[in-house]
């Protein structure tokens, strides 16, 4: 790549990851009054989190199946115990004994 190239598309994500940050505040200097709004907003890293990992979630084995039942496991673990790190070894544990079992 040449290097003029890759310092303009440097530039250009300097520039929209800076405005990403400061168009919100500079359009909204007040303190918002919006109960909904604010619980609204409140939900938003949540929901991208998730819309993002899901799918990673699904597809990060062969088959499918295997991560769903790695989801489900991982699901049950974090409402019987909520420790990661337990959690993260119960679906890893999942996926690869299923995986056996489902080729």
């Amino acid at each position: 790549m040449d290097y003029s190239k890759y310092l303009l598309y440097l530039l250009v994500m300097v520039v929209v990851t800076y405005l990403i940050r400061v168009v919100p505040y500079v359009l909204m200097r007040k303190e918002i009054k919006s109960v909904f709004f604010k619980s609204f907003m409140e939900y938003v890293p949540s929901a991208v989190l998730a819309a993002m990992t899901f799918p990673a979630i699904i597809y990060a084995s062969d088959n499918p199946v295997t991560g769903m039942i790695g989801l489900v496991a991982a699901v049950i673990c974090a409402f019987i115990k909520p420790n990661l790190l337990l959690v993260a070894s119960t679906a890893c544990l999942a996926v690869f004994i299923s995986g056996f079992f489902l080729g």
